[in-house]
């Protein structure tokens, strides 16, 4: 590693762990009192709530009274006077500290009137009840109407001395001033927080409420029941729920409370897990104190952000340190441009684990969520991964400098030695073929021979004309129709392989509809000089992509993997083979096995298979043949089907080679071919993240004050990866490529309408071993329009699912028996937006294969995509 890797290394460090202390700087805020008025005491532990009556005991309940009273809690405000709730009152006597008792009133009458009878009994037995709150938001929840509430609260009235009344936010009283004549004091819950009031803004905000209440109530005491700010939870249009913003809010509002004289219970004593069942995560997080009945935030001290922040910058950047130094070592000659590019997102990437992984931590975890938790973290991981892949080859793709490079023409040997090859077909066209075989004809190169190997083709129609015509081009034309044949064009492969003539010592390999330039042999068998180098590759090209808007966009789709991504893998002599314009030493060829019959990617996994034995392959970016591309999408989609499917046969047979069994693979080779295809694998996860997020959407919209978005740095992430990748895209078809703007739209949308198909394949590959072989048809006649929907029949059903669960989450709807779907306006947040951004971003390569299914059966021009560089230059090169 170079010392200005080190270097750049070292002074983004310094800025990231500069951020996380600018992130983190200290504010000032008015110190906790010495003494707080009144706490909301509901005193369940972790594994307790009251709807499941699984209840605190006696002894709970007095060491929570005894820690508020060590922390000079004046008085706590209780929710319900049964079982041993009821037992609060005499505890706090015993601590000197004042209780209003509560009794909970809901829809359940005879309930009711056990609450009712229980805190009255309170109020008369114990001297330190000061006052009774009758219900809580029980108006608010539709469980009781205001004359119903009334009533209650007037027989508590006459039935005890001490001032009575109800707990409802502002906005009720405001709505029923009935209410207000049945009460000694207006008992009001303000919670900024759940209005989506920003926190710097929330004290004054409350402070406005209470006198609109004493402006509307003149004569009544407001009393504020409620009064606090959550440290988790969703965000609420400006209202983030943190740690910090509830240290900050409680200690405004205290130091506001002194001053205005507020008679208040802050919400609440210790947090309550058990309310996230019914209000969602924010609902567990109320506490002063957490569920263990440790103090969440500093009293005394100035406001930290994160209080652990050093030990998480540290963590973030000794991660990315190591990280950017495998890859530092790994991705020589990238300049400083490259390293500091790298530096950017592996850095970022860092942070953002480190800061996920410790907010969900913070969380009250049960079972279901930790399983949860973990699926989302390793997605998350998975993401990263993803990202710094693709950042590594944008880097050495557009800075690093090319070190390992197969110069084109070579010079010429002295000998030349004699290349077998081989054209495996089934039931191909025979224009088609004997146009391939006339071009093979006319190669420049001394000594060579063509084998023809038709496996399985039924009707003598088709291969008859095919082996009339390799007798007339002569004795170098060797033609083969062999049926039954197993193995598929493996077998076939085989079959060539075991006919060959004993004095070839290279085998070359071309598909059916390949016409290649006469200098293919000239220029490229002169690499196999060097006795290591056991395959020399061409890319694959095409020459009908002026035939149609579809084709002309495959094409562009095709050129990045041949002019990016195998450059950089030549460099680390890790290229994948793809049959087509291949040359393989014949001898390393027999000797590591021959043709695997049992992948349907054959060509790919003889080229990892060779390099796991020491040989050496080169790539040449130069087009020495064109051949033809899918007519149709769905071709389209099972030719990548197929690729996809069998990439995932070759990682789970050399699973071993790639992670753990030593073979001759270099770190290079096994990185480039996990890194190659780990996109496609995100593919496959990326599906079943599909299936839980519209079955996530579903139960936010039938729930949504229970259930949540996920949390938005989670969210954020695929936001993330979609926008790299296509920035990627944009700046290297156009920098390396050659590309104009029109093409790289249609590349980008091209390769996005195939997203499900790979993923597709790559789960079946998982559960799978086999997987029927797919020829790519060529020259098919085109379907009619009404089948442009069948081509992508599976995509428009999870389009239409995915922008089903955005409407619902955008708007109410409300069936005809009343009930009532979709997230309230007052539901949405931010946080709630980044889902749906998700959403919709997930949507788009669905949407993007209905699209290119549509246009693969229209007479779209290709003109109106251009020419660009890269076609003249390919031209130029096949017209040598």
């Amino acid at each position: 590693m170079k010392f200005s890797s080190y270097l750049v290394a070292i002074v983004f460090a310094a800025i990231t762990f500069g951020l996380w202390a600018w992130l983190n700087r200290p504010v000032d805020e008015p110190h906790w009192p010495q003494r707080v008025q009144g706490m909301a005491f509901s005193p369940f532990q972790a594994n307790q709530n009251p709807v499941d009556r699984v209840l605190p005991s006696t002894e709970q309940i007095d060491a929570d009274l005894a820690l508020l009273a060590r922390a000079s809690v004046n008085a706590v405000r209780t929710y319900s006077s049964l079982d041993t709730l009821a037992e609060v009152p005499e505890l706090a006597e015993r601590h000197q500290i004042k209780v209003a008792v509560g009794a909970w009133l809901d829809r359940n009458r005879a309930t009711n009137e056990k609450e009712i009878a229980a805190a009255i009994e309170l109020a008369r037995d114990h001297a330190n009840v000061i006052r009774l709150v009758i219900g809580n938001e029980s108006v608010l929840r539709g469980d009781l109407s205001v004359n119903e509430l009334t009533a209650a609260l007037d027989r508590v009235r006459d039935a005890v001395e001490q001032p009575v009344s109800t707990a409802e936010p502002w906005h009720v009283w405001i709505t029923h001033p009935k209410l207000a004549e049945h009460v000694d004091f207006i008992g009001v819950h303000l919670l900024p927080y759940w209005e989506g009031i920003p926190v710097e803004e929330a004290v004054d905000y409350m402070a406005s409420r209470i006198e609109l209440l004493e402006k509307t109530f003149p004569g009544k005491r407001v009393v504020i029941c409620e009064v606090g700010w959550p440290s988790e939870g969703r965000t609420r249009e400006g209202a983030v729920a943190s740690l910090s913003n509830e240290a900050l809010f409680l200690r405004r509002f205290l130091a506001r409370a002194r001053d205005e004289g507020y008679v208040y219970y802050i919400m609440e004593a210790f947090d309550q897990p058990w309310k996230a069942r019914y209000e969602g995560a924010v609902g567990a997080y109320w506490g002063v104190y957490n569920v263990e009945r440790q103090p969440k935030f500093e009293f005394i001290k100035p406001i930290v952000r994160i209080p652990q922040w050093q030990m998480l910058a540290g963590i973030s950047v000794v991660v990315a340190a190591i990280l950017l130094a495998l890859v530092y070592t790994n991705s020589s000659g990238l300049g400083t441009r490259g390293s500091s590019f790298l530096a950017i997102v592996i850095y970022a990437a860092a942070t953002i684990a480190v800061l996920v992984i410790y907010q969900y931590s913070q969380q009250y975890l049960t079972l279901v969520s930790v399983i949860v938790g973990a699926f989302l973290i390793l997605g998350m991981l998975g993401v990263i991964a993803i990202v710094v892949a693709e950042a590594v080859e944008w880097a050495e793709a557009r800075w690093a400098r090319r070190r390992r490079s197969l110069n084109a023409p070579l010079p010429a040997l002295s000998q030349w030695p004699k290349v077998s090859i081989h054209v495996p077909a089934y039931n191909e066209p025979a224009a088609m073929l004997t146009a391939t075989l006339d071009a093979l004809a006319r190669l420049d190169y001394p000594d060579y021979e063509v084998l023809v190997i038709d496996n399985n083709t039924a009707d003598e129609s088709v291969w008859r004309p095919v082996e009339a015509h390799c007798r007339r081009l002569g004795e170098r034309f060797r033609f083969f129709h062999v049926k039954p044949l197993a193995g598929f064009k493996a077998g076939a492969l085989n079959f060539a392989l075991e006919r060959t003539d004993p004095a070839a010592t290279i085998v070359a390999v071309i598909d059916s509809d390949y016409q290649v330039a006469p200098r293919w042999l000239r220029d490229l068998v002169p690499a196999f000089s060097n006795d290591k180098v056991a395959i020399v590759q061409a890319p694959q090209d095409y020459r009908d992509h002026e035939v149609s808007f579809f084709k002309a966009m495959c094409y562009a789709e095709y050129r990045g993997f041949f002019h990016i991504g195998m450059i950089t893998r030549n460099e680390r002599n890790a290229i994948i083979q793809h049959g087509t314009m291949m040359l393989v030493q014949r001898d390393a060829l027999v000797r590591t096995g021959g043709w695997a019959q049992w992948s349907i990617t054959e060509d790919a996994e003889l080229g990892l298979r060779l390099f796991e034995h020491g040989y050496e392959a080169y790539y040449l970016p130069r087009s020495y043949g064109r051949g033809l591309m899918p007519d149709t999408f769905g071709d389209y989609k099972k030719q990548r089907f197929r690729w996809a499917y069998g990439a995932m046969q070759i990682l789970r047979r050399h699973s071993g080679a790639l992670f753990a069994r030593r073979t001759q693979l270099t770190t290079g080779q096994r990185y480039h071919f996990v890194a190659g295809w780990l996109p496609w694998l995100a593919d496959g996860l990326n599906l079943i993240f599909n299936i839980a997020a519209i079955g996530w959407s579903i139960a936010m919209v039938y729930a949504p004050h229970r259930i949540d978005p996920p949390l938005v740095m989670f969210s954020i992430l695929p936001l993330a990866l979609f926008t790299f990748k296509l920035v990627k895209l944009a700046h290297l078809y156009v920098s390396r490529v050659g590309a104009n703007i029109r093409q790289t739209i249609a590349a980008a949308l091209a390769g996005l309408a195939l997203s499900h198909t790979i993923g597709l394949a790559m789960l079946k590959g998982m559960v799978t071993r086999d997987e029927p072989f797919f020829r790519t048809p060529k020259e098919a006649r085109p379907h009619v329009l009404t089948r442009a929907f069948a081509g992508a029949v599976q995509e428009a059903l999870f389009l239409i699912l995915l922008l089903a669960a955005v409407y619902f989450l955008t708007h109410q709807v409300v069936l005809p028996n009343g009930t009532s779907l979709g997230v309230p306006a007052e539901l949405r947040g931010p946080d709630v937006a980044v889902w749906i951004a998700v959403l919709m971003i997930q949507a788009v390569p669905y949407g993007a294969a209905l699209l290119v299914s549509l246009i693969s059966e229209t007479a779209l021009p290709a003109k109106w995509l251009g020419r660009s560089k890269a076609h003249r230059a390919r031209d130029e090169v096949m017209q040598r």
